[in-house]
């Protein structure tokens, strides 16, 4: 048996802890009674107080917390490994989170995000990728991958919705390191068609970034660009109050315009087609484009079936929890003519 959640199993600190106050509790409650009489005498005067229950009812309680923090915790068992093999293309994108990229998609400054629209159009793009393969990079001034190449797009759009724009410290847009990162972070595996797209305002601050492009297409992996922003140029927004935006050394908003040039003279030397990220059929052009990529056959996707044993312990909690509420202070009737643990 393995968890799903195994940190969670940390809650069970909780149980002795709990017992432990409970037993501070009636260890007062004694000491209390004692003030008023001797115990003996005290309890003639409480006929219907049973000294067991108190203790079966604390027990059955602690029971199913404990059996609730190990449903939490998501208990599998049975596991089957599966193969299956699929056709598709391998992608891996290249996200630009720098600065610039917090500035408006449109030529309204107060209009959505570069990085909000960049995203939008990845959830979209992944809802299309069935049977591929997808990775993901993001970078500034530097390039780190975020996703390694896989077949879970389920985790693919929670990286995707987690991305922002602190999440690479150096500042600038080094395409070309990303462009090399991305050629390194494919699968060794031989004969499967590749693709990289490069999603960016166009600013790039390094001058590699067509060279590397040339590199990628001559390796056989096809670079295709997607420009989020506007031509005219946004101001950058900082941390702080609505309208607050990036100022130079004269106290002048700083803009930053969609280099689209750029952006097409990227994509031309890896063999791919630029799409305007404003486009509504952005999307669409792009999975065409990746369609008359050739399908290979992707062999050896492995993954494993658990069954999910959290609903026994769930079932098991509840039980115990329906017959403490029936288990009441008081002795219990048919149990009164009987005395229990005395000579």
């Amino acid at each position: 048996m393995n968890f799903a959640y195994p940190h969670i199993l940390y809650l069970l600190l909780l149980v002795p802890a709990l017992f432990g106050l409970y037993f501070w509790a009636r260890t007062r409650r004694r000491a209390k009674l004692r003030k008023y009489g001797r115990p003996e005498v005290l309890a003639s005067l409480m006929p219907d107080a049973s000294p067991y229950t108190p203790w079966i009812k604390i027990s059955l309680e602690l029971l199913a917390v404990a059996l609730l923090v190990v449903a939490f915790a998501r208990p599998r068992y049975g596991e089957k490994e599966q193969q299956e093999t699929t056709n598709g293309i391998e992608v891996m994108i290249a996200l630009d989170v720098s600065r610039s990229m917090n500035a408006s998609s449109t030529d309204d400054p107060n209009g959505i995000s570069r990085l909000n629209r960049a995203k939008f159009l990845l959830g979209k793009m992944v809802d299309a990728m069935d049977n591929d393969r997808v990775g993901l990079i993001v970078f500034a001034g530097e390039s780190y991958t975020q996703l390694p190449i896989t077949t879970d797009f389920v985790s693919a759009k929670m990286y995707i919705n987690d991305i922002n724009t602190d999440m690479v410290s150096t500042q600038g847009t080094a395409i070309g390191n990303a462009i090399g990162k991305a050629m390194n972070s494919f699968s060794p595996e031989e004969d499967i068609n590749r693709a990289i797209i490069v999603i960016t305002d166009g600013e790039n601050h390094e001058g590699d970034a067509v060279d590397m492009a040339k590199q990628a297409h001559d390796a056989g992996i096809q670079v295709d660009v997607i420009g989020v922003g506007s031509i005219k140029g946004s101001p950058i927004p900082v941390n702080g109050p609505r309208g607050e935006y990036l100022k130079d050394y004269n106290g002048q908003p700083v803009t930053t315009a969609l280099n689209e040039d750029m952006a097409r003279e990227i994509a031309k030397a890896g063999g791919g087609i630029y799409i305007s990220g404003s486009s509504s059929n952005a999307v669409s052009e792009l999975t065409d484009q990746l369609d008359h990529l050739q399908k290979s056959e992707l062999k050896n996707v492995r993954y494993k079936q658990s069954a999910e044993q959290f609903p026994l312990f769930v079932f098991i909690a509840l039980v115990l929890l329906i017959v403490d509420i029936f288990v009441l202070d008081r002795k219990i009737g048919w149990l009164k003519k009987y005395t229990f643990f005395s000579k």
